[in-house]
């Protein structure tokens, strides 16, 4: 359809020759549709529309309660006052505001003030703190490394094998789409101290082992109460398996990158497939594998549900992480959680447990920056 009506008139000219000359002559009456008129804004205002609901949630969830945290931390004697908000600043200024009022005459007000008691009440005799420190510890120096090595090499056998490779690589996804909770319902039944326990029925299948008893606390008559080391070992294989599909999924497309004629022309050269690897994959793979590295400890040090998941059903305590006082292999994740629910109007000393377990984390990230500085090849 025309945008446009076009009149068609006809004008005549004497030519020198006597001849007349037509010519067509296109008269605009006038559009059929209407433009509408754009408002340009300048690149900045565009930006800033566009990065406003992300800065909204990052404000709301991120950074608010980090603040809030950190001056939690430094509050001393201090407890929640009704009515000053849930901003530790605005609680603090009830808190110094505050009348006393008593029926019996006189009454004692306790000011809040900033200092580093929190952080003192962390490391005091009888603190569970420092254990769960090095709980934390031991699980990350054991599951990392572990989880890394076979997440990286199944992602290299998956690269190399033509047929089926679809259906292996959701079979190794699944568990990264498959709720931790259920995950470790999963395996607190398979590790289960009965003879019936899917892994007591393997070991005494192949092995001849009577049945053990993997997590349990309470004592039973066929096989005992549970180690340390067997809860360990539970909380390891839980831990490897439920991190390991993202880890393959990174590896698996950065193998993807590679150029292929590297590869060929380390055969024509007469290179093993474990030369090549070590010589041609790994190093091409090195951005991947400190970007593993990092997000595996930062994500192995706040460890929390895991292992709460897998003593699911173990006892009735919603806070036991092994042994006869419920902290065996407690995390640092699991002792601020518990630490809080047991005296939530004081807020001050589990937050400060979370800023020493931040401060252990840059650390260690720091440290393997440094590390892999001259060693990552892009």
């Amino acid at each position: 359809m025309a945008l446009f009506k076009k009149e068609r008139k006809v004008a005549e000219a004497p030519m020198p020759s006597g001849d007349v000359l037509v010519a067509d002559e296109v008269k605009v009456v006038g559009p059929l549709i209407s433009k509408r008129r754009r408002v340009s804004l300048p690149q900045w205002a565009t930006a800033w529309i566009v990065l406003i609901p992300a800065l909204i949630f990052l404000v709301m969830f991120m950074f608010y309660p980090i603040i809030n945290t950190f001056l939690y931390a430094f509050l001393q004697d201090f407890t929640y006052v009704p009515g000053g908000g849930s901003f530790a600043l605005g609680q603090f200024i009830s808190a110094m505001s505050q009348t006393c009022k008593s029926s019996y005459g006189s009454c004692t007000i306790v000011y809040p003030s900033f200092g580093f008691n929190n952080f003192a009440e962390l490391f005091v005799e009888g603190s569970v703190f420092p254990k769960t420190i090095l709980n934390t510890a031991e699980l990350v120096i054991i599951e990392v490394p572990l989880t890394i090595i076979i997440s990286l090499l199944i992602a290299t056998f998956l690269n190399s094998i033509k047929a089926l490779k679809g259906l292996y690589q959701t079979i190794f996804f699944l568990p990264y789409v498959t709720n931790t909770i259920a995950l470790g319902l999963i395996f607190n039944m398979a590790f289960s101290r009965t003879p019936g326990g899917l892994v007591n029925i393997v070991l005494k299948n192949l092995f001849n082992v009577d049945p053990i008893n993997w997590l349990s606390k309470d004592i039973s008559p066929y096989n005992g109460a549970a180690s340390r080391f067997t809860q360990g070992i539970v909380i390891v294989v839980y831990s490897i398996w439920n991190g390991i599909a993202f880890k393959i999924l990174v590896f698996m497309s950065g193998l993807a990158t590679i150029d292929k004629q590297y590869y060929d022309a380390a055969k024509i050269d007469g290179s093993s497939s474990f030369t090549i690897w070590r010589r041609i994959t790994l190093p091409l793979l090195s951005p991947q594998i400190l970007y593993i590295t990092i997000t595996s400890f930062i994500g192995a040090f706040k460890m929390y549900t895991g292992v709460m998941a897998v003593y699911q059903g173990v006892s009735a305590d919603g806070y036991y992480f092994g042994g006869d006082d419920g902290t065996t292999w407690m995390p640092v994740v699991g002792w601020i959680y518990k630490r809080l629910a047991s005296d939530s109007l004081k807020p001050g000393i589990s937050s400060a447990g979370s800023l020493v377990l931040l401060a252990i984390i840059m650390v260690i990230t720091a440290a393997q920056f440094a590390v892999s500085k001259k060693r990552v090849h892009y």
